[in-house]
């Protein structure tokens, strides 16, 4: 790391820290409740040092593994819904009887998806954590994957750790996993890979050295941690990804030492509105504009017109996410629709006069206003 960097940890007065399942089980044989005693003794260090802390912790499905006598992580849908279910008492038990044990509280929250889309729900869940970060509490996050198909198909505790960290505007986010950082390339086949001390989370590069999958027990690679890193950034967030078997990596890294990789965010910061926009993990439908329209948007700052429209997606009701493609099917923005599919298909390619004629009413002359709207300069 440059020597003119300042520690991101050390300086961060909020923390968002997600260990994986790797880091709190027993090789795959249900929760090491040694290692969640650790994890909650550096977190009560941290809180000595005046830093609030909230925790997004994997582990619920192998703890769940163990107690049904599962030898191999199945891939039925139904199978890890109940493995989840099962073992997510244990986790929350095991955390539970570590911080009891050190005089602290803790707070299970199980999140999906559509508590983060939904406004009002991503509001309520806010106020939930900044409540109990207020009260000195440690909330214990993970995704509900008992209810929501979508998280166990395809989501991860990484993408979770960096809604979360936008969520409550976290300083930084830091990824534990059982690799030293992030590598030039995957250190298991090339002995010439080299630890990347300090980039940039919007950094394309970065996306090409991230390596591929997983443990058998755990899911997702280094790669969801850099898009993790730069959802982060969004937020003006830094994230450290390193290695959980370091010995007091926490409170080392609050101490102001260089440790695995830092991903620093850039300048910019996106409105507390846009940014919940450019959480969406999924979008109720999409827009597809013309060459014109694309410039507009991209170069010009415009709200997107009607007229500017050549193609409707999907199903979405007014004030529903939507995203906005270009001619070549990229996505370039996304945003709230002032109209609902049905809607923005009579309207489509129409001047802003001739919207009243066609409906029999005008709700906004735009379909998308630039307010809310958010650019998306790279795809995650």
């Amino acid at each position: 790391m440059r020597s003119d960097s300042l520690p991101v940890v050390a300086s961060a007065r909020r923390l968002v820290i997600k260990v994986g399942s790797s880091l709190v089980t027993d090789e795959g044989r249900g929760i090491d409740h040694t290692a969640v005693a650790r994890w909650a003794q550096q977190i009560a260090g941290l809180h000595a040092l005046g830093k609030e802390v909230i925790l997004v912790s994997s582990g619920a499905i192998a703890e769940g593994m163990k107690r049904l006598g599962w030898t191999r992580r199945p891939r039925e849908i139904p199978q890890l819904q109940a493995a989840a279910a099962v073992g997510q008492m244990g986790l929350a038990q095991a955390y539970e009887s570590a911080f009891s044990g050190l005089g602290r509280h803790c707070a299970q929250i199980l999140l999906t998806h559509a508590d983060l889309a939904n406004r009002r729900r991503y509001l309520n869940a806010r106020s939930a954590l900044l409540t109990l970060l207020g009260h000195g509490v440690v909330p214990v996050i993970n995704e509900n994957d008992t209810v929501v198909t979508d998280e166990i198909k395809v989501g991860d505790n990484d993408t979770l750790g960096a809604l979360v960290t936008n969520l409550v505007d976290a300083d930084a986010l830091i990824i534990l996993t059982d690799q030293s950082g992030l590598f030039s390339a995957d250190p298991r086949h090339d002995p010439q890979a080299t630890l990347i001390r300090e980039a940039r989370a919007d950094d394309p590069e970065l996306a090409r050295m991230a390596g591929g999958a997983g443990s058998a027990i755990g899911k997702g690679g280094m790669l969801t941690k850099v898009l993790a890193a730069r959802r982060a950034a969004r937020s003006g967030a830094h994230t450290v990804i390193a290695s959980g078997r370091e010995p007091e990596v926490l409170l080392r890294l609050a101490g102001g030492e260089a440790i695995g990789s830092c991903l620093r965010a850039g300048e910019g910061k996106l409105a507390a509105r846009k940014q919940w926009m450019a959480d969406h993990l999924q979008v109720a439908g999409r827009v597809t504009v013309d060459a014109g329209a694309a410039r507009r948007l991209c170069e010009g700052g415009a709200s997107l017109l009607p007229v500017g429209v050549t193609e409707v997606e999907g199903e979405f009701e007014r004030g529903d996410v939507v995203a906005v493609l270009d001619a070549e099917g990229r996505e370039i923005a996304r945003g709230l629709s002032n109209y609902a599919a049905a809607e923005a298909r009579l309207i489509r390619r129409a001047p802003t006069a001739q919207i009243e004629s066609i409906l029999g009413f005008i709700e906004q002359p735009e379909l998308i206003h630039r307010d809310n709207m958010v650019l998306r300069r790279s795809r995650d």
